[in-house]
């Protein structure tokens, strides 16, 4: 299973992009692809289009809730991190995908190494 960040996917949408093509290549190969709440909202926040909103959710097996399990899990990386402001929503995103037991794919790796130690999988 394989937890996109937002950067996957509003890039996803983007034509001869690196993320589109991974997206489609993991998708096709019978990958299941998902998104935590928080990255499904920033992503929302757009700009984005209906289409472009409709192609991306045809891809995702579901949005990972943002509930208590995910809750939970996102404080203890950022506790474990330090308790950095900086590090909130990026906690938010990869406590959904510890808590799913996915990789967490993302541009922005550096935001997410204070994670891995924790048990962040990246991609």
């Amino acid at each position: 299973m394989i937890c996109l960040d937002t950067n996957y996917l509003i890039r996803g949408v983007i034509l001869d992009t690196p993320e589109a093509a991974e997206i489609i290549v993991w998708f096709s190969t019978g990958e299941a692809l998902v998104a935590p709440m928080p990255a499904w909202f920033e992503f929302l926040c757009g700009p984005v289009s209906d289409a472009q909103v409709e192609t991306v959710r045809a891809f995702l097996a579901e949005i990972i809730p943002f509930a208590e399990r995910e809750a939970v899990e996102a404080a203890r990386l950022f506790n474990a991190a330090g308790r950095k402001r900086a590090l909130r929503v990026d906690a938010m995103l990869a406590g959904p995908a510890i808590a799913a037991d996915a990789k967490l794919a993302t541009t922005n790796r550096d935001d997410f190494t204070p994670f891995v130690p924790c048990g962040l999988q990246l991609l």
